[in-house]
Formats: structure tokens, sequence, C-alpha cells
């Protein structure tokens, strides 16, 4: 199976399967010397991992990590860092009844094809539980980033869940670890409340919009041709399972801009440093940061996984009927917060790395 590795310098690989004994990853191109322990990373699995209240799935994972290669007496050695995740709660069982139908929505048709087996175990390899490891991945980004580049901070947030927007007017940073959906607004989360248990009662489950943000990155990181930072960070986001849709800053939305709106004007700072009116680009421009925040936004769909009976066809070639039981988020994209976050963090190590290389005699955000 190809597919598996996501990076050029800085890169990794993940394996198992949902239901396998473990998950891992294997993270490479990382710079030796840095500080690095399983704590490091422990900290952002917490904020992904199941069963922390009830709007997401009930499998409970402790999802505690253990590093087995590339760090020595706390410090990276530039191998490989080598981490695996156990799997601790799976109920297999709850699998059996539809393991001959293709749940839709699911990847289970197309794997299928494609290979002519499938681990129909929660989704095998194609489960949202490979993400553990992107978070874990995400981490060690986060201490390549930190050593280059000081004061960089990465955070998102849910904006939308079903019909339901936040107020942008109420955005508080702060309130995102206060509530269960990592949300900046407070005002919102009882609404997000009753919404998400009405979905969960009836059986079925809801989408969510997602929204990262990158600050204090130095101008200067991407290319402007196939290596654009906007296209890799793209096709990072549009990577995670259940998500339909990416946005760099305004994204669509800059289609109903005139071209004087969208300009995202400057002017010249007290240091002589560019100062912009605007962010329309989201940070991003000719495929090469701006200096700006950089701004994503990913739409999730509906989990897949419902209790509400749908038709489908078994591997047979059958009609059928399907119920999908076992433990699920009613929301997906709740969860996806963190592993968003892993993927900025990625990237961003990855482009750092890469300008390093090409770049080395030039400083961030040199215009000279």
């Amino acid at each position: 199976m190809s597919g598996n590795r996501f990076g050029a310098l800085f890169h990794y690989t993940t394996f198992g399967e949902s239901h396998g004994p473990a998950i891992g990853v294997v993270v490479d191109g990382v710079p030796p010397r840095l500080s690095l322990c399983e704590s490091d990373i422990q900290v952002y699995l917490d904020r992904r991992k199941p069963g922390q209240n009830r709007f997401t799935t009930q499998r409970r994972e402790a999802d505690s990590i253990r590093i087995l290669s590339g760090v020595f007496e706390g410090l990276t050695t530039g191998a490989p860092i080598g981490m695996i995740v156990e799997n601790t709660d799976v109920k297999s069982k709850d699998y059996d009844e539809i393991k001959d139908k293709f749940r839709p929505g699911h990847a289970d048709f197309t794997y299928e094809k494609k290979y002519g087996i499938r681990d129909y175990r929660g989704g095998g390899r194609s489960s949202a539980r490979e993400t553990a490891m992107r978070v874990a991945a995400g981490a060690v980004a986060r201490k390549v980033i930190d050593y280059h580049c000081s004061g960089v901070t990465i955070r998102g947030a849910v904006i939308q869940i079903g019909p339901h927007p936040l107020d942008r007017e109420r955005w508080d940073w702060a309130e995102i670890d206060r509530n269960p959906f990592f949300s900046p607004d407070s005002a919102i989360v009882p609404v997000w409340e009753e919404f998400l248990d009405g979905r969960r009662k009836a059986g079925s489950s809801a989408g969510a919009i997602v929204e990262v943000h990158a600050q204090g990155i130095p101008a200067g990181l991407g290319a402007p041709v196939y290596d654009r930072l906007d296209a890799d960070l793209a096709k990072a986001m549009m990577s995670i399972n259940a998500v339909k849709g990416v946005e760099i800053g305004d994204g669509f939305g800059s289609a109903l801009l005139s071209g004087e709106e969208n300009a995202d004007e400057m002017r010249a700072g007290p240091d002589g440093r560019p100062v912009f009116l605007s962010n329309h680009a989201g940070g991003v421009l000719g495929g090469i940061s701006t200096g700006q925040d950089l701004v994503v936004r990913m739409a999730f769909k509906p989990t897949s996984s419902i209790l509400t009976t749908v038709r489908t066809m078994d591997r047979h070639g059958q009609n059928t009927d399907i119920t999908t039981r076992g433990r699920h988020d009613p929301c997906v994209g709740i969860r996806g917060v963190p592993v968003a976050e892993a993927m900025m963090a990625c990237v961003l190590a990855d482009h750092i790395l890469r300008h390093k290389a090409q770049c080395s005699l030039k400083g961030f955000g040199d215009a000279s």
C-alpha cells in the first residue's frame, strides 16, 4: 500500500489499524540535539483522545505514547523517531454483523475494490484512529519549529457545527480549553450541546467547520509553483479523515470580492517592514508566506457511522440495509481540531527545513 508517508525533509510514516494491537509512526528528518520526551507528545494526544465527553466516541483509549527510537538521554539523535500507541479498548465483535456489507459514506467499497481485501474492524487502516499518530508527529514538528522560529503559535477551533456558526465578535482563544468543542465563543456552546444531543438521540450525526491559525510565521516559506505552501497545507488538511473541503484565507468567499477589496494593501511600518491592512489571502501569496497569520479552514462531513438504518449493498452484489452499531463520534470534526493543528505543524516544519536548505544565507523574512 502506498501513500503512508507525508512530507519532504521533515516527513513521517504511520502504520497500524484501528483494531490491531497498536498504531505507530516513524518521524524522520528531525535535527539532532532537540529536547524531546514522551510528555512533550502526550499533552497533544490527550486533547485528541476519545471518550472524554458525550460528544465524542465512547471508545476508551489512554493513547499513551511510547518512544522506541531516535531519542537518547532526552535529546533527539538525528535518527528516525519511532513511536507507538497501543490499542487497549477494541470491540471487534461490533462489526461481525456488518462485515460483508459496505457502509455508505465509508471507504469499505473503494478499499475492497482497490485491494481485494479489507480489515472490516472499525475500518482498519482507513479509520480515523490513524490520526493519533499524526498528532504525535505534529508534536515533534512543533519542536523543530520552535528551534528555528521561536514565538510561533499554532491553534485551532471549531467555528460551526451543523447549521450553527459561532459569533466572531465573541472570539476568545482562551475559551477553547474551557469547553468540549474547542470553541472560542462560549455563548455558542449550549446551542451546540442541544443540537448534538438531538442528533445523537436520533441516531444521526453532524458535520463541522474547523479553522486553524499559525501566528508568528516568518515571510518566505514555500515556493511559487508546485511546492506552494498553501498547496501543501491544502493536501495536508484534505488528507484528514472526513474532510471534504479546504479554504486558505477567505477561500471561496474571495470570489465575491472586488479586486481592490481582495488586494491586502500594504504600508511601510516604522521599521520599514510591511504592514498589511487585511489578510484575505490567509498569509500566503504566490505560494510563499507573507509573515501574516496563516489561516486554514476545513469542512468535516457528518460521521458516516450512524444508528439510522440506510440502504446499501453487500460484497456479493446483493441489495441490503445496514445499521452501524458500536462507538462513534456524533461529530467527528470536534476531535479534528488537534489533528488539523498537527498537520499545520508538520507542513511548517517541513517548509522551514526546506527553506534552510535552499536559502541558508538569508534570514527568515529578509527581503534584502
